[in-house]
This record gives C-alpha cells, structure tokens and sequence, in this order.
C-alpha cells in the first residue's frame, strides 16, 4: 500500500499526471486548430481554383449563341444548342476534375433559375424517373446562396453541398454579352471525393501528432518531469505561429528525444503545408514558361524569330502613335505569337524543303491552336487576338477566319508586317534569307493586298532610321 500510494501519489505521479494533462490539452487544442487551418487553407485554394476555371471557361462560351438557345424540350435539337453544348464537353473533357458543367440563367422569380445547355440532359445515371437539365427545365437555387452571386462575379460554394445529383463542390461564372451584362451562368462541379479525401490526410495527421505527443508527455513526465514545459512551450507557440499563417517558423528544441523527433516532426508538417501553398502559387507560371520551353526545343528558329518579331511590333506600335504601356504589351504578347506550334510535329518544322499541300494545312492551324493555349493565361480578347489573327491578310485571303481590312485588330496587322519580314530576313529549312533590300521590296509589293499600308509605312520609317 505505501509504494502503491508513493507511485500513484507522489511528486513524480502528480508532475506526470499534470505534465500529461496538460499536453494533452495543449495537442488537442493545437492539433484542433492546425487541422481547422489547413483544411480551410487547402478548402479555400480549391475554391479560388474552382472560380478560376469556371472563370476562364465562361469566356470560352458564345454568350450570342447560347442566348438563341430556345427554352423548351425541342431546343436540344437546335444547331444552338448543339454548338454550346460541344464547346462545353471540350472544357469538360480538357479537366479531368471536372464532373458536371451546364449554363442556366435567372427568371422574373426568386430563386428559380432554368437550365440553358446541359451536355448531359437526361439525368447523371441516365434514369427516366430521375432528375433532368433540359432546356428551359427549372431549378430551385435558393439552396445554393453561392450561386446566385455568380451574376455579378465569379464564386464558389463554401460548403460540400448536395442536390438530387450527389454530393459536390461547384464553382460559378457569369456569362457577359458585349455590353458586360450577364445573360447567363456557367457551373462547374467538381467530384466531393478530392474534398473528402483531403479531409481523411489531414484526419490522420492531426491524429498521429495527437498519439504522439501524449506519448512523448508520459514518457518525458516520468524522466524528466518539470523540466519538459520549455519545450512544450515551444511547441505551443509554434503551433500558433503556424495557425496564423506564418508558415516559416520552425520549431527549434535540440537532443535526440521524443519530444524533440516531435518538434522534427512539426516542422516537416509545416514544411509539407508551405510547399502545398506554394505549389499551387506557381502552378500556372509553370504552364506559361513549360509551353514556351517545349516551342523551342521543336523549331530551331523560333526563339530568335519570336524576339524579333516582338521588337519589330514594339517599334512600329510607338511609331504608329500608340502608347508605350500598349506597345509592351503588345511585345510581350507577340513573344508567343507562334506558341500553336507546339501541335506540329517537328518533322513538318524542320522540314528540308517546302511543306507539301497537307503539312501546309496542319500548319496553318497554329493560330487557332495558339489561341487555345493561351486562353487560360491572357483572358483578354484583344490579347488573344493578336495570336489568332496575325495570319490574316488585308485582302481577306488569310487564315484562320478570312478577315480583311478593319476586321483584324490592328496589333495583329502589325505583327503580321514583324513576322513577314523577319521570315523574309532569316535563314529558313527550305531557303536562305532573301535579304533586307529584297523584303522591303515585297512588303512595299504587298502593301494593300497582305498588309496595312499604314503599318508597312510605319515599319518602313523605323528601318530607314535603322
């Protein structure tokens, strides 16, 4: 009885008892937060992610063709309704993430909103007696407060929500005719298996630093007793530093203990979050300088020729009168101009010898190609543009779309001017330079065929002072 009472009542057991407590509290608490933190860190990167696709993919919708949709059962057999519709299994089908996408707008009655195009009308598990999306089928959005906020601006559910097709998270944009008035919502869902999966990681965590910590507080209770509250501080405080957002902190407790492998631990914990933060950051920088990378590394020609081109656009914007903010743009933009090469093989690249009639048609695509990579990266039309359009002609015989005159955006009749000459004044697969006198001659020789005569004008005073 008396080592019963000296073991379960003494100093040490009482130190112990207090030290493990205490911890336990402190692991719970911080463990508690830490997972609150990280969860709604991680929950509201998915989100912004979620506006931004949903963002990027509503300017890829034709607002004048989706609005000539017809709102009944029929309209799914309208040439309208089949041109939204493919446009919208192509976003689908370029994310794989992406498990639902469809566009609605707003009637005269709060919370009721119609279905316009639902690639998938008939019901998400094909069932006759299930829930359908046709044109004109109503929907009851008062449940989804998130929603209706994407009349006005991007957003995305704050919640896992469910509705009578599952449990998702979805993410919102509006549809904006040319005036900036929106005439219709686009949805995206996205499958609630990543949320959950990502709450099960951060469960598993917040649980193996719980186990371990309570067992570091017994062990170094019973050894070593009082003298355990430092580190135990130290820990306290990293966790708070952490929670409020400071994710460089790093716990700093020295030896070769439990408590110390703990605070290791900590820190890798804190590490894995920084760099998830970080990640995601730098995601589509990464994309952006991949892609410039890749063009490269296939057409031998094409990082010289892309500067130059760039320069040449510059220097005719600011000599045609254009501000120096638009002519960087426009450089910066005409640096990728030739991007939708990167769906040409190099064989037809590099090709010793003129492009035969096929490989000719596949390189006349770059434009568009080059359009629709840099769709996510430059949202603005005037921008891409300029990709789309700078092989078309002054006559209307270019590509991709035929336009002539004023139809082409005149940043893109300037790098058509850029690019024609420094394609004239470089050594190419299939010939030798014709040299400076020989381009300016077929540019004075196609000015108010192939090309702006203001532009070529403008181009030809800049390389007479040169």
């Amino acid at each position: 009885m008396r080592y019963y009472h000296s073991l379960f009542g003494g100093f040490r057991a009482k130190v112990t008892i207090a030290f493990v407590l205490s911890l336990f509290f402190v692991a719970v608490l911080s463990n508690f937060l830490l997972y609150r933190y990280s969860y709604n860190s991680r929950f509201s990167q998915l989100r912004e992610e979620l506006e931004f696709v949903a963002q990027t993919a509503a300017l890829g919708v034709d607002e004048k063709t989706l609005t000539q949709v017809p709102l009944d059962r029929k309209g799914i057999e309208s040439p309208e309704y089949e041109k939204i519709a493919g446009q919208l299994r192509r976003i689908k089908n370029s994310n794989p993430q992406i498990v639902f996408i469809y566009t609605m707008t707003a009637t005269g009655e709060d919370g009721k909103w119609r279905f316009i195009v639902d690639p998938d009308p008939s019901g998400r598990e094909k069932r006759e007696d299930g829930p359908t999306a046709y044109p004109g089928d109503t929907y009851d959005v008062s449940r989804f407060p998130d929603m209706k906020k994407a009349l006005e601006r991007p957003s995305a559910d704050t919640k896992l929500m469910e509705d009578e097709w599952g449990v998702t998270l979805s993410g919102y944009a509006p549809i904006r005719d040319d005036s900036g008035r929106t005439v219709a919502i686009l949805g995206i869902d996205m499958s609630a298996n990543k949320v959950r999966d990502m709450a099960k990681d951060l469960n598993r965590r917040a649980l193996l630093v719980l186990l371990l910590g309570i067992f570091v507080a017994a062990v170094l209770g019973l050894l070593v007793g009082k003298s355990t509250t430092d580190p135990i501080r130290k820990l306290e405080e990293a966790t708070e530093r952490i929670s409020s957002g400071d994710f460089k902190y790093r716990v700093d407790i020295r030896g070769n203990d439990e408590i110390s492998r703990l605070g290791k631990a900590f820190n890798r914990m804190a590490e894995s979050i920084s760099e998830s933060r970080k990640a995601l950051q730098d995601y589509f920088y990464r994309i952006v300088q991949t892609l410039a990378r890749s063009i490269e590394a296939k057409d031998t020609y094409t990082k010289g020729h892309s500067d130059r081109v760039a320069e040449y656009a510059r220097k005719i914007a600011v000599e045609m009168g254009l501000s120096e903010e638009e002519a960087e743009m426009l450089k910066s933009v005409a640096e990728l101009h030739d991007i939708g090469k990167l769906g040409i093989e190099e064989s037809i690249l590099n090709k010793d010898g003129k492009p035969s009639p096929e490989e000719w048609e596949i390189i006349k695509e770059h434009p568009k190609t080059g359009e629709e990579i840099l769709t996510p990266v430059f949202l603005d039309k005037k921008k891409l543009a300029i990709v789309r359009s700078h092989h078309e002609r002054y006559d209307g015989k270019g590509y991709p779309d035929g336009l002539k005159g004023d139809e082409i955006d005149i940043l893109a009749q300037i790098v058509s001017v850029a690019d024609s000459y420094d394609a004239m004044t470089s050594k190419r697969a299939y010939r030798n330079s014709l040299g400076k006198a020989a381009a300016i001659e077929e540019l004075m020789k196609n000015s108010g065929t192939q090309f702006n005569p203001k532009v070529v004008e403008a181009f030809l005073r800049v390389l007479e002072r040169e």
